[in-house]
C-alpha cells in the first residue's frame, strides 16, 4: 500500500511496531518516523492497518499515538479489521477529526497491483476528500454509510470467506480419500457451481499443502469473534460462523496459527 502510495506522487511517512519491517521502504521514498506521534505531524491523512483492536487502541490513544501528533481536522482512516464496537469508540475520541473505518477486500497480492477495494464508514464528504488516496491504493472506494459500516461489511465478507474455507477443506479430504483424481476434483470445484474467488485460490493451495501467509490463520479467527459479538448486539444468529471459528481454534492449537488460514485443511488430515 505504501509502495502505490510513493508511485502515485505522495509523500508518505512510516510508523511500524517492529521498525526493521519499515526499513525497505526508506529506499523507496518513505521517511520513517519512531512513533505514530511524530509520524502525524503535519500529516494530511493518516492510514493505519494493524491486527487487532488492543493494536488499534496503543496506535491511536497510546502516549504517542497518532492523536498525540495529528492537527484537528486530519482525515483519519482505519483500514484495519477491528470490532464496530472498537471503532464506535474511536469515534468518541475522534470528533475534532474526520474519521472513517476503511478496511479493505483483498489481501498482499491484491495490495501488490493496486487491487484493493476499500470498504468505508463514515461521512460522505470526508470520503469523497479521501477518494484519491484511496485510489492510489485500490482500485475501487463502496461507501455502506456511517461510522462502523465499513468494517460490519468486512466482518461479514471475512466471515463467509472463513466458512468457505473450511467446508472447501472438507470436501477436498472427502475427494481424496475416496480416490478421486485430485487435479480434476480442483477443476470442477474451482469453475463449476460451487466455484468462487476464494475457492478458487484455496483450493490450489490445500492440493499443493502450500500454506505460505497471504491472510494468517489466526487473524480469520479473531475476525469470526468479531463478527460473533457484534451479530450478538443485533439478534442476529450466525450458528455457522460459530462452528467454523471453533474449527480455526483447533487449528490454531496444533499450531497453525501463523499460517494461511487454508491451513484449516490440517486438522483434517488424522
Amino acid at each position: 500500500m505504501v509502495q502505490n502510495l510513493l508511485q502515485a506522487g505522495f509523500s508518505v511517512i512510516v510508523y511500524n511496531r517492529t521498525r526493521d519491517r519499515a526499513l525497505p521502504l526508506q529506499s523507496l521514498g518513505a521517511e520513517i518516523a519512531d512513533s505514530p506521534a511524530s509520524a502525524a505531524q503535519g500529516a494530511e491523512a493518516i492510514f493505519t492497518m494493524v491486527t487487532d483492536d488492543a493494536a488499534s487502541r496503543s496506535v491511536w490513544l497510546g502516549e504517542q499515538g497518532i492523536l498525540a501528533g495529528a492537527k484537528p481536522d486530519t482525515i483519519l482512516v482505519e483500514s484495519s479489521t477491528v470490532s464496530p464496537n472498537w471503532i464506535r469508540e474511536l469515534n468518541i475520541h475522534t470528533q475534532a477529526f474526520r474519521l472513517l473505518d476503511a478496511p479493505v477486500a483483498g489481501s498482499k497480492p491484491q495490495a501488490e497491483s493496486k487491487e484493493l477495494i476499500f470498504l468505508v464508514g463514515g461521512d460522505s464528504q470526508t470520503v469523497a476528500d479521501a477518494q484519491p488516496v484511496f485510489l492510489a491504493m485500490g482500485k475501487s472506494v463502496m461507501h455502506f454509510g456511517d461510522i462502523g459500516s465499513g468494517i460490519l461489511m468486512k466482518l461479514i465478507s471475512n466471515l463467509m470467506i472463513g466458512v468457505q474455507v473450511a467446508t472447501l477443506a472438507e470436501a477436498l479430504n472427502f475427494a481424496k480419500r475416496s480416490g478421486l483424481d485430485m487435479a480434476q476434483v480442483v477443476q470442477a470445484l474451482s469453475h463449476g457451481s460451487a466455484g468462487s474467488p476464494v475457492v478458487r485460490g484455496k483450493a490450489v493451495q490445500i492440493s499443493a499443502e502450500d500454506f505460505t501467509p497471504n491472510f494468517a490463520l489466526n487473524l480469520l479467527h479473531k475476525d469470526l469473534g468479531y463478527a460473533l459479538e457484534e451479530a450478538g448486539n443485533h439478534h442476529a444468529p450466525l450458528p455457522t460462523t460459530a462452528i467454523a471459528r471453533e474449527l480455526y481454534r483447533i487449528a490454531m492449537m496444533q499450531g497453525l496459527g501463523n499460517q494461511d488460514f487454508a491451513a484449516i485443511a490440517q486438522i483434517l488430515k488424522s
